[in-house]
């Protein structure tokens, strides 16, 4: 593949509504991408190598493929789509786990007058059949990548290529053996400014689908489910085993209450259990938190009493709805170390409780949680820690 001409050389005529066509290139639309509505910070980006990395490297496949002939999965704002649709492909059909991306991608499109031009597609049947191209940032967990695979690689046409793209610090050797589980052919790139692209091509023939994961956790009394993306997998990581020691005494008198970043749902399933005259809502940005939340309350047999629903930050919870939320933030973005995304949760806890709420929140120790919980919810004291987590609850003012 030739590597004289960067992405900034592919381009092509996009007809504006109820205008001329106008020439946009891929230098154009990357250049014009912002995150937000996502979280800001100074190391954080709206293109990064990877993207630039994965359209070089996919720019004859696009030129050459047909409408509705690629797919895109996780693309974080919209750089790989939009990219991609500047470089020729048109009906692109986009998985974005993170409702934030989705949103991204949505004003991103406004913004370069791409809009209509891909359609928001869940990770499953319908994706990427006959598609001949995928292109896709790797995942963070090798079950999201196996969930991918086997996802794709049923569904691709006969000659399909997956083009996984990531940082070379965290690509490692499993995840080509992950890929030739479902692809008879598989290499990495050249590495470019730090970043690197595994080929994945041929796809075999019996890959079936095993998401959900399903594990049973007794010293708990739950069953945990998991897709690939969602957060520990079916574990159940120590600090939500903190905050779950610390819950038998979190709002007695509650009759509402919101797992906020819900993960897998194992705080919102063990509430329901719990408390039977509890309404419980469970609410996460990742689409793979929602379907595992929902697919661990059918297994705890609380489906009837546990609500989910995929929002950035609570957006869909009336203010002052709430009696009880729980929290086990995010501290990583990608893999930035931010506080950002919790500061967002806390100030949605803070929101939606109504006064005299509890915020029960658990986090590492080394972050500086408190001040903030103190400035967005209210007055905040200390629950329970140990040697790495820290339970505070915070209470909404003015009952």
């Amino acid at each position: 593949m030739s590597r004289d001409l960067p992405p900034t050389s592919h381009g092509l005529a996009v007809a504006s509504r109820g205008g001329p066509a106008e020439h946009v290139t891929v230098a154009d639309v990357l250049a014009a991408l912002r995150r937000e509505p996502d979280v800001e910070a100074p190391d954080l980006v709206a293109v990064d190598a990877t993207d630039r990395l994965l359209l070089d490297e996919a720019a004859p496949l696009l030129a050459a493929a047909g409408p509705g002939e690629v797919a895109v999965v996780d693309d974080s704002h919209g750089a790989l789509t939009l990219g991609a649709v500047a470089a020729g492909a048109r009906d692109v059909r986009v998985h974005q786990d993170l409702l934030v991306g989705e949103l991204a991608l949505a004003r991103n499109a406004g913004r370069t007058g791409l809009a209509g031009t891909y359609s928001s597609r869940p990770l499953g049947p319908g994706l990427a059949d006959g598609a001949r191209l995928v292109l896709a940032k790797a995942p963070r967990s090798l079950d999201a990548l196996r969930e991918l695979t086997e996802v794709v690689a049923p569904s691709v046409a006969p000659g399909g290529t997956l083009l996984v793209g990531g940082r070379v610090k965290h690509m490692t050797h499993a995840m080509n053996d992950v890929l030739a589980a479902g692809f008879g052919e598989v290499h990495a790139t050249l590495a470019r400014q730090k970043s690197r692209v595994l080929v994945a091509r041929g796809p075999r023939a019996g890959v079936v689908p095993s998401f959900p994961r399903r594990q049973e956790h007794p010293e708990l009394g739950l069953t945990v489910c998991a897709h690939g993306a969602a957060f520990a997998g079916s574990r159940v990581d120590g600090g939500t085993r903190a905050l779950l020691a610390a819950l038998p005494g979190a709002a007695p008198g509650a009759g509402t209450a919101l797992d906020l970043g819900c993960g897998t749902g194992v705080l919102a399933a063990a509430l329901a259990l719990a408390r039977p005259g509890l309404a419980v809502l469970a609410a996460d940005q990742s689409a793979a938190a929602v379907a595992s939340t929902e697919a661990t309350a059918a297994a705890n047999g609380v489906a009837g009493r546990v609500r989910v629903v995929r929002d950035d930050a609570a957006s869909t919870v009336p203010d002052a709805s709430i009696d009880l939320v729980v929290c086990n933030p995010p501290f990583h973005l990608g893999t930035a170390v931010v506080t950002g995304a919790a500061d967002r949760l806390f100030a949605a806890a803070g929101r939606v409780l109504r006064p005299g709420g509890e915020l029960w929140c658990v986090y590492n120790n080394r972050l500086p949680h408190r001040a903030a919980l103190r400035r967005l919810v209210g007055p905040t004291r200390v629950a329970a820690s140990d040697r790495r987590y820290t339970v505070t609850v915070s209470t909404r003012p003015g009952a």
